[in-house]
């Protein structure tokens, strides 16, 4: 990974994780890739968010990485929405600021993004798009819910195989302020934190 990334991920805090809370939260997601992996089965994971702008992104960066860090094979993670908008332009900064490799590969109101993390890995491909789009996949996949906005409009997810709401606060409040570098940094960490966390609770 590279040098800048893999400093921010040894600063990280999933080893201890004292929140016992949201170690509950967490749990079913644990317990759901442990099984594929029991199994020996592709792991698809779609994060879900009301716009596929923020968290669903970050989160879907983030559990792919701390997959490949700890070498858990077959995961492949994905992103979506309610609706599709725009993988808004702070995360793709935060996330660059952290240590990975972004680029913009064209210009629309809905960029395309390759997001790699180390040089010889394939890129996450970032962009807003629904839940159902047909980028993402249709069955055999583990719907994460990140925001409850969404956990609650969306009471049914067609071909999800587990439905498992972990939400986090929308860094969305500090748009146009002094603190948004800061929120923005600091929910990307605690996205990382928690998806370092779960997969490190994995027995290959």
């Amino acid at each position: 990974m590279y040098p800048l990334l893999s400093k921010t991920i040894q600063q990280l805090q999933w080893k201890p994780f004292n929140n016992s809370e949201r170690k509950n939260t967490l749990q079913p997601f644990v317990d759901f890739i442990q099984q594929k992996v029991k199994d020996k089965k592709q792991i698809n994971i779609n994060f879900i968010c009301t716009h596929n702008s923020r968290r669903s992104h970050l989160s879907q960066v983030w559990a792919q990485v701390a997959a490949s860090y700890f070498g858990i094979e077959n995961v492949v993670c994905y992103s979506g929405g309610t609706e599709e908008t725009a993988l808004y332009p702070k995360v793709a900064e935060t996330l660059s600021n952290q240590g990975f490799n972004i680029f913009k590969i064209n210009e629309t109101n809905n960029p395309l993004y390759a997001i790699k993390y180390s040089d010889n890995s394939l890129p996450i491909i970032g962009f807003s798009k629904k839940y159902d789009n047909p980028f993402n996949p249709v069955s055999n996949f583990a719907a994460i819910m990140t925001c409850s906005q969404a956990d609650e409009g969306c009471p049914f997810i067609a071909g999800a195989e587990k439905r498992i709401p972990i939400t986090f606060e929308d860094p969305k409040i500090s748009d146009n302020t002094l603190m948004q570098n800061e929120i923005y940094a600091q929910r990307s960490l605690q996205i990382a934190t928690e998806m370092f966390y779960v997969f490190s609770k994995i027995k290959k």
